[in-house]
């Protein structure tokens, strides 16, 4: 038998003949031609059909929202308009989701002031002492870099700046709280606010309550001051007191328009309380006691005896890294957050700070490649084993380097000072501690140490940053100078010096012949790079000697 499930299929009577049915059905196809659904072709000039009786012909008057000639509706400047889309004449009532917004205000301008960032002293002599122990060269720009990715590591120093002998912005400080400020009313709106209690002493006395019956009162819908009855005496010098010190740079019918009737009876109440009570503000630290009535009496006051022995106009500030990034005045906080992140991607004005320092504690500056500037020991300067008389150990160190790519001095001291293999360990008891092997070096070791530390210190070997050691290279002669040929009718410089260089000491450069004395110049791998604050060192004209042309120097044995 079958294990094929009945799907309730009558395959009998589907796959039966059909002359075996009976009557077949009729063919409800037969009267399906295929052209269906397609409108005839008209010929030119035949007419789509006779008009029915009464209908208006197309012509015959213009139709509802159309213009003359039944067309469609027109826009402003006659094309026609689409009332579905709103077209070019209308709008589309689809996309009116109410009142335009309107356009953001353009971020107002950064004072102009001079922002310099500083390197902690502590920390470039610490920076300093590193250098000077280990002997590395490392890229400036790359630690200039690291200072600023900590708040810590460097200060901001700010600096008016003048035109004409005017001071184009002013700059005022807080003494309080040493905080920079851009103008005086900037200065005494942040004490009268962080510093109140300072100065004055709120005083409330109990009054009578305002008459009548109040149901509700107007609240500001930013800030939640409840404003009082639109109807109260007060209310309209409340509205504009509030506007003027918490949102002035917002239109005043924009403001008001934010005002929100409340009709809470725990808000009523809220304010009747308030207004039942009569505020004074005493005076402290003056010799006579007053009170004043109203904050504006406050501020007159303050302005009168204590702005000019707290706020108090400079022309340099320094502010801490940490304190620069929580200043109180917004626009200094955007001039030093500007060039922060300047400096963070190209830290030239900090790099150039950073020389000064460095220079004042010996340290030397060079460039690698003529482009990445180095701070080091010593300048590199190329040694010459051909001519000058140095040790074994020295020679061998100098070939190794030039012979051995990215050599590092871990590699460079098991290259030429091997360790000695370490005994076999023959039984450890589980129960003894390991005690840690102190490996000390070798005496080849450290004659090789002791020789590198001179040769890195004299500049002849650089090791870098990562730990790369390279020789300096050979710096290359300078090309003479073209001499300068004389104008026409003038004598030349040769015959009118004569006098001179019959003299009995000539000069050495003029007897020293092209090439012997060469000076220091950049090389293509390192440069020297004078620092700035760097005196310039004399020329070494008592060191050139005389040579004979016609005798032959010696090697130096």
């Amino acid at each position: 038998m079958s294990d094929v499930p009945d799907l309730g299929l009558d395959l009998e009577s589907l796959f039966q003949p059909a002359w075996t049915k009976g009557k077949t059905e009729t063919n409800r196809f037969e009267k399906f031609t295929g052209n269906e659904g397609v409108k005839p072709e008209r010929k030119h000039g035949e007419r789509r059909g006779p008009r029915p009786e009464g209908g208006p012909r197309r012509n015959d008057g213009p139709r509802p929202g159309g213009n003359k000639f039944g067309g469609r509706p027109e826009g402003r400047f006659g094309g026609k308009r689409d009332d579905r889309q709103g077209g070019r004449g209308g709008r589309d009532e689809r996309f009116d989701s109410g009142p335009r917004r309107e356009r953001p205000e353009p971020p107002a301008p950064l004072p102009d002031l001079a922002v310099t960032f500083l390197a902690d002293e502590k920390g470039v002599e610490q920076l300093a002492r590193q250098i000077k122990m280990t002997g590395r060269a490392y890229p400036l720009f790359q630690i200039a870099q690291l200072i600023l990715q900590k708040a810590e590591r460097y200060s901001v120093r700010l600096t008016v700046k003048k035109k004409d002998g005017a001071v184009v912005q002013p700059l005022f400080v807080c003494a309080l709280d040493d905080t920079p400020w851009l103008s005086e009313d900037e200065a005494v709106a942040h004490i009268l606010k962080n510093h109140f209690a300072t100065f004055y002493q709120t005083d409330r006395t109990p009054t009578d309550p305002p008459k009548g019956t109040y149901t509700f009162v107007a609240q500001c819908g930013m800030s939640g001051v409840i404003l009082g009855p639109p109807n109260y005496h007060d209310y309209q010098n409340q509205l504009r007191k509030l506007h003027a010190e918490r949102f002035s740079r917002m239109p005043f019918d924009a403001f008001k328009a934010r005002v929100k009737i409340v009709k809470d009876e725990a808000v009523v109440k809220k304010w009747i309380e308030d207004q039942s009570f009569k505020t004074e503000y005493a005076c402290l630290n003056v010799p006579e006691p007053l009170k004043l009535p109203s904050l504006e009496e406050v501020e007159k006051h303050f302005r009168a005896t204590h702005k000019d022995s707290i706020v108090k106009s400079v022309e340099t500030f320094v502010v801490e890294g940490l304190k620069s990034r929580n200043l109180k005045c917004s626009g200094i906080y955007q001039l030093v957050r500007t060039e922060w992140e300047s400096q963070k991607r190209f830290p030239l004005q900090l790099a150039m700070a950073l020389s000064k320092q460095f220079s004042t504690h010996g340290l030397q500056f060079f460039k690698v490649n003529k482009t990445v500037v180095h701070v080091g020991v010593a300048r590199p300067q190329f040694l010459d084993l051909e001519t000058t008389p140095v040790s074994e150990n020295i020679k061998r160190i100098v070939d190794f380097i030039n012979a051995a790519p990215k050599c590092t001095r871990r590699k460079l001291v098991e290259s030429l000072a091997p360790s000695p293999a370490k005994p076999a360990v023959i039984e450890v008891k589980p129960d003894e501690p390991k005690a840690a092997e102190d490996v000390q070096p070798t005496p080849e070791q450290t004659a090789i140490v002791v020789d590198l530390h001179w040769l890195i210190h004299q500049g002849h070997v650089l090791e870098f940053a990562d730990g790369r050691m390279e020789t300096a290279k050979k710096p290359l002669p300078r090309p003479p100078k073209p001499e300068k040929k004389p104008a026409e009718g003038q004598t030349p410089a040769a015959e009118s010096e004569a006098p001179v260089a019959e003299s009995d000491a000539p000069a050495a450069t003029e007897t020293t012949p092209p090439g012997e004395v060469v000076a220091e110049t950049p090389s293509e791998t390192s440069a020297p790079v004078e620092p700035a604050a760097a005196a310039p060192e004399p020329a070494p004209t008592a060191e050139v000697k005389e040579t004979p042309p016609a005798e032959e120097v010696p090697s130096p044995s």
